[in-house]
């Protein structure tokens, strides 16, 4: 087993405090790994075995109608003493109202609670009802270059060549640990987008016209990295002599959210500073679900590279935004607390330089701003500006 060093030091934090630790995220991203080690490492600590209570929720492995009350006296019928017990409960949201079985437990047990889950209906307003300030949310994404690099270490490529590999096949765990060419990484893939689809949404939702939803998913994948509304994606369709009402698209799209499949990036006004409600983007869990559906083109590396700089950028814990700077864009303003950085991002320089740099110049504060490329040859830095290679972007501790 492969550890994700950041997930494992998150959760030590956060160990025996009196919050429900909740890890959602994309399924086969690696939730359930995570719990695995979290186990080990509570075993390697001195928890006894039998203090540690491990449940799996999938429907293959539970009756789809457990109730919460079931759910919870399954687990309090392991505890059969006074000691504290670490739960970790894995894809709870199948279980309706699990979050009040989780309430009940916090409350009545000398428990430690961790669980998974990969629809954030774990974050709907019954947690608010039920857990209000007594849970922590912790993203859990697919594989950052450097874990990629940690999961394929026996390789003997260097970093920039598996990079390639990377942007192409994406970070999901599966693929990374295997050694599959092309077709069968993409394969792969689309197994898990087909199970997302199936059990996160169309059967959720009860979509009925399976087709129509499939091709506003197809005209978001075709728009990674570019700001479209429901209204456009309802007038594209209608140019198609189909029929969905802007509402039903706002649906879909909140309904891929929901399952992790795409993450809205908002769009921040430097000089109002404030949060614009209007022309967001969108990005995809994986670069590899677009590839996977619509197959590799050159073409779109440019937005796919931003794409796995903003997951990159959320992975260090930064809010990322769109920047508006007057008539310009930014590609990301990422906030953390009193810091901030800008990054623009572009495939080759330096035919795209004149345009990335300025940009970048013509924000009047002194917080650290990168150009992020793939050119070998373009690294430096111009009146302050980081001219960055892709990989050493990806690699950094400095931001």
């Amino acid at each position: 087993m492969i550890i994700r060093p950041q997930y494992m030091d998150m959760l030590k934090t956060y160990r025996d405090v009196p919050l429900v630790k909740i890890l959602a995220g994309i399924r086969r991203c690696g939730k359930s790994t995570i719990l695995e080690m979290l186990r080990n490492d509570l075993m390697e600590n001195g928890i006894s075995p039998d203090h540690i209570i491990s449940m799996r929720y999938t429907s293959e492995d539970f009756d789809d109608k457990m109730t919460d009350k079931e759910m919870y006296l399954g687990i309090k019928k392991q505890m059969n003493d006074d000691g504290r017990y670490y739960l970790l409960l894995d894809e709870v949201q199948e279980i309706n109202g699990w979050e009040k079985a989780v309430n009940s437990l916090l409350e009545n047990t000398n428990t430690d609670i961790y669980v998974t889950g990969s629809n954030s209906k774990l974050m709907s307003s019954e947690i608010s009802t039920y857990l209000t300030g007594r849970y922590i949310s912790i993203p859990v994404y697919t594989l950052s270059f450097a874990e990629y690099l940690d999961f394929k270490k026996s390789d003997s490529r260097s970093p920039k060549e598996l990079l390639n590999e990377y942007v192409r096949f994406g970070g999901f765990p599966i693929v990374a640990l295997g050694n599959f060419d092309e077709h069968s990484s993409y394969q792969i893939v689309e197994g898990i987008y087909n199970s997302v689809i199936t059990n996160d949404i169309t059967r959720r939702h009860n979509i009925t016209n399976f087709d129509l939803f499939n091709r506003v998913v197809k005209y978001i994948l075709e728009n990674v990295g570019k700001t479209f509304s429901a209204n456009a994606i309802a007038k594209f369709l209608k140019s198609e002599g189909r029929s969905l009402s802007v509402e039903a698209v706002y649906n879909y799209l909140s309904w891929l959210e929901k399952a992790f499949v795409i993450y809205r990036c908002q769009r921040y006004d430097l000089q109002g500073k404030s949060v614009l409600k209007t022309q967001e983007k969108f990005y995809l869990a994986d670069p590899s679900l677009k590839y996977c559906i619509m197959g590799f083109n050159p073409k779109s590396i440019a937005t796919m590279l931003e794409n796995i700089v903003y997951f990159e950028l959320r992975r260090r814990g930064y809010h990322v935004y769109i920047g508006k700077n007057g008539t310009k864009e930014i590609d990301f303003v990422a906030v953390q607390r009193d810091e901030r950085i800008y990054v623009q991002v572009c495939r080759r320089l330096p035919e795209e330089s004149d345009r990335e740099v300025s940009n970048l110049l013509e924000i009047k504060d002194h917080y650290p701003k990168y150009v992020v490329t793939l050119d070998e040859l373009a690294t430096g830095n111009i009146n302050g500006v980081k001219i960055v290679h892709l990989a050493d972007f990806l690699l950094s501790r400095e931001y």
